[in-house]
């Protein structure tokens, strides 16, 4: 192997090895997204195994700092 061929094979797998870590990091990001979608789709699958909530009897009534905000909300569109 002569100089030429040499710096040749170095420049080749420099090449290589940039575009190695170029490409990682999505790889990486690749799998780790079929992951959560796998497990995502494992707990689905395994709620619908499981008997729906029951809905509570008491009826809904809003807090205290819902009532605050809706009137908050009229004095503001009364005064504009």
């Amino acid at each position: 192997m002569d100089t030429n061929q040499t710096q040749t094979l170095i420049a080749m797998i420099f090449a290589l090895g940039v575009l190695v870590l170029l490409v990682l990091p999505s790889l990486i990001g690749i799998a780790h997204d079929r992951r959560v979608d796998r497990q995502i789709r494992e707990a689905q699958e395994a709620r619908e195994g499981e008997p729906a909530q029951k809905s509570s009897s008491r009826s809904t009534v809003p807090s205290t700092a819902t009532w605050y905000a809706e009137g908050r909300r009229s004095k503001k569109l009364v005064s504009s």
